[in-house]
């Protein structure tokens, strides 16, 4: 079984490291990013719906709190989708997957100000390595050549921000209700907010275009199947053992950019991502156990 969770795992993050290449050959021509971001999240709340009508009479609940913790997930996922498409539109994919992996250090500063964890030096530390790891990945170090665009570096960290949020909603709103329930939920806040901000014009002009493939498969890919694969593998393994899987996405991400759309990285910032991702691992790991 924990092998069967360990391989729903991985192909959850290689689906979501895919999917920032498919939103990169979006942007490239020419759409917007609001409008990839409300189109990957709708696909995937087709999926999540259809998964909560399956078993309806299991995941139906009515609660006040499951609600507003998965509206609060959805607020999470709408910012981390849009700012994830805006930081590969300003730098690359690969540190745009990588910023958005800061999430658990904006995780562990939250529990840290609402007195759930207990600081340690352990802590501080990883918390250390991974500003000292983003200021290598962005050329932050020499502000006369910076290597990434600030509106790239602060997109990116927004995103792994709204990551954040949307672990705690997802988290406090399962621990009520079904996965199922609350993903439903917070993917149909998450089409209203994103539909609120996005240009309507440009949103029915993706039925007619020539690209509607493209749309689709990121919507299967970035939501609908890569969610579901996750859900189920969490609970087959070890949350240390999912946390360490999870880091294949912003390697695949990265793979993907340098390997079929010619993104470059130097040295120094592979250094960068390399110093993000090590530390990012042993803090998850901490954390589960």
């Amino acid at each position: 079984m924990r092998v069967a969770g360990v391989g729903l795992i991985m192909l959850a993050a290689i689906c979501w490291g895919i999917s920032g290449g498919i939103a990169d050959i979006l942007m490239n021509k020419g759409w917007d990013p609001m409008v990839i971001s409300l189109y990957r999240g709708a696909v995937g709340f087709i999926f999540f719906f259809a998964w909560f009508l399956f078993r309806f009479s299991q995941n139906w609940i009515i609660s006040p709190r499951l609600y507003i913790w998965s509206l609060l997930a959805g607020v999470g996922v709408a910012g981390n989708f849009t700012f994830y498409a805006f930081s590969i539109q300003a730098a690359s994919i690969a540190v745009a997957a990588t910023l958005m992996y800061t999430a658990p250090v904006f995780v562990l500063l939250i529990s840290f100000l609402l007195r759930i964890e207990r600081s340690t030096w352990l802590k501080w530390g990883c918390i250390s390595g991974v500003l000292m790891g983003v200021i290598l990945l962005t050329g932050a170090y020499n502000t006369s050549s910076i290597s990434v665009s600030y509106l790239g570096a602060v997109a990116g960290l927004a995103a792994g921000l709204f990551y954040a949020l949307f672990i705690f909603g997802f988290k406090n709103a399962s621990s009520i209700g079904k996965p199922q329930s609350t993903l439903t939920i917070a993917f149909f806040s998450f089409c209203l907010i994103l539909f609120l901000f996005t240009d309507s014009a440009e949103i029915v002009s993706v039925m007619t275009s020539n690209d509607i493939g493209w749309f689709l498969l990121l919507g299967v890919v970035g939501a609908g199947i890569s969610f579901i694969f996750y859900v189920i593998g969490i609970h087959l393994t070890a949350p240390s053992t999912a946390s360490i899987v999870a880091m294949i996405e912003p390697v695949t991400a990265s793979l993907f950019g340098v390997l079929l759309l010619g993104d470059h990285l130097t040295t120094i910032q592979l250094l960068g991502m390399l110093l993000i991702l090590v530390t990012i691992t042993v803090l998850s790991v901490k954390q589960s156990n």
